[in-house]
C-alpha cells in the first residue's frame, strides 16, 4: 500500500506557492524470526509486525530520496490510518524546510509542536528530514545532531514463552553483552532461572506494565540473586505512586517506558524512577530523541534507548542518538525474518557502526 502527500512552499518574494517537498508512505507487514509476545499486547499474535516507511523527496534535489520510518502502536493510540491522516498536517508544519543542520533542527521542533501524541507519524517524517539533510550536505545523521559515533552495544530481546523455549533462544543469543527478557506472566521466575542457566551476562527485565506491586515485591530478592541489571515498566502507566514506592525499596534501577513517552513526561518522573526509556516512535524521531535524552541526563536519570520491532531505517535513526544513552536496546531489525533494508552493520562488539555515509546510510535491498 502506498500513498502520497505534498507540501507547498512559498518563495522568498511572496509569489505563488510551489511544491518542493512530497511524501510517499508504504505500509509493510513483516514476519518475525521467532514468535515475540509481551505482557500488554499480542503484537499480531507475535508472528508479524506492521510498520510504515516514508520516502521524502525535494524538488530542488532531483534523485535524492530520503527514508523515514514510524511504528504505529495501538497502545499509544496510533494506527496505519491515523498516521496517514496526520501526514499532510505535519508536512504543512515544516513549510520552508531547509536541508541543513540548523534547518532540520527547526523543522524537527515544528513537527513536535504541530500535534500532540502521534509520535510514530512525527518520527517517520523527522527521520526522513534528517536523512534528506544528511544526503544533501554529505553528513551522517549523528554528526548533524552534533553527537558522537561512539555508542554502547545493543542487547537482544526475548519475548514471553515457555521457560525452556526462552532459554534455548537465550543460548542462541548468548554472544550479546546483555539480554532483555520480557516478563509479566505466571512463569517469570522460572523463565529467568532458565535463562541464567545458559547465560552469564547482564539480564534486563521488562514487564510492559504487567505486574502488580505485590507481584513485584515477591520477586525482587530473586531478581537481585539472579543478577538482573534493571526492571523496566513493571506497573500501569498512571501508577507513578507504585513506581516510586517500588524504586524507594529496590536496589535495582526501575526504568519508565510506557510512563515516559515524550520530553514533557520527564519532570513528573524525577524522584520516581532511576531511569527512563526513550524510543523514537514514542517521542517523535531522532531530533526529539536527542533532545529528550539530553534533558533526561540533565535531570539525573539513567538513560535507556529502546526501539520497536522496526527495520534498519528506524534502528539507524535511533543509533544516531545512542551516544546519549547508558543502555541500548536497538535490536528491532534483528527480530525480523527479513529486513527489507541494508547498509546498517552490527560490529563484532555488538555496537551499530555509525560511519561517514551521508544521512542514515541505509537503502532498500535490490
Amino acid at each position: 500500500m502506498a500513498r502520497g502527500a505534498r507540501c507547498g512552499r512559498r518563495s522568498a518574494l511572496g509569489g505563488a506557492a510551489r511544491v518542493t517537498l512530497w511524501l510517499r508512505h508504504e505500509v509493510l507487514r513483516l514476519a518475525l524470526r521467532d514468535p515475540f509476545l509481551i505482557a500488554r499486547s499480542d503484537h499480531d499474535g507475535g508472528h508479524a509486525v506492521t510498520t510504515v516507511i516514508v520516502e521524502v523527496r525535494d524538488d530542488r534535489f532531483p534523485g535524492v530520496v530520503a527514508l523515514g520510518e514510524g511504528y504505529p502502536d495501538r497502545f499509544y493510540g496510533e494506527t496505519v490510518e491515523t498516521m496517514a491522516a496526520v501526514f499532510p498536517l505535519l508536512l504543512a508544519s515544516i513549510e520552508g524546510f531547509e536541508p541543513t543542520s540548523d534547518g532540520v533542527r527547526v523543522a524537527s521542533d515544528r513537527l513536535q509542536g504541530a500535534i500532540r501524541w502521534n509520535g510514530a507519524a512525527r518520527c517517520a517524517i523527522d527521520a526522513a528530514l534528517h536523512d534528506l539533510a544528511g544526503k544533501v550536505s554529505g553528513e551522517p545523521v549523528h554528526r548533524l545532531l552534533g553527537l558522537s559515533a561512539d555508542i554502547p552495544p545493543t542487547d537482544f530481546t526475548l519475548g514471553i514463552d515457555e521457560p525452556a523455549v526462552v532459554a534455548e533462544r537465550a543460548k542462541r543469543a548468548s554472544a550479546f553483552p546483555a539480554l532483555k527478557i520480557k516478563v509479566g506472566g505466571p512463569a517469570d521466575l522460572a523463565t529467568l532461572e532458565a535463562v541464567r542457566s545458559v547465560y552469564d551476562g547482564p539480564i534486563r527485565v521488562d514487564a510492559n506494565t504487567g505486574w502488580t506491586p505485590d507481584a513485584a515485591r515477591e520477586v525482587i530478592a530473586a531478581l537481585v540473586d539472579l543478577g538482573v541489571e534493571l526492571i523496566e515498566q513493571p506497573f500501569p502507566v498512571g501508577r507513578l505512586d507504585w513506581l516510586a514506592d517500588l524504586q524507594a525499596g529496590c536496589p535495582l534501577p526501575i526504568v519508565a517506558d510506557e510512563s515516559c513517552v515524550t520530553i514533557d513526561d520527564l519532570d513528573a518522573l524525577v524522584g520516581v524512577t532511576a531511569g527512563v526509556n526513550v524510543k523514537l516512535a514514542k517521542c517523535g524521531g531522532p531530533g526529539a530523541a536527542a533532545r529528550m535524552l539530553a534533558r533526561a541526563r540533565e535531570l539525573g536519570f539513567r538513560t535507556f534507548l529502546g526501539c520497536m520491532e522496526e527495520t534498519s531505517v528506524a534502528i539507524a535513526a535511533s543509533a544516531a542518538t545512542a551516544s546519549l544513552a547508558e543502555w541500548v536496546d536497538l535490536d528491532g531489525n534483528l527480530l525480523l525474518a527479513d529486513d527489507p533494508f541494508t547498509g546498517l552493520t552490527l560490529g563484532a562488539d555488538y555496537r551499530w557502526r555509525l560511519t561517514d555515509a551521508p544521512g542514515l546510510g541505509v537503502e532498500r535491498r535490490g
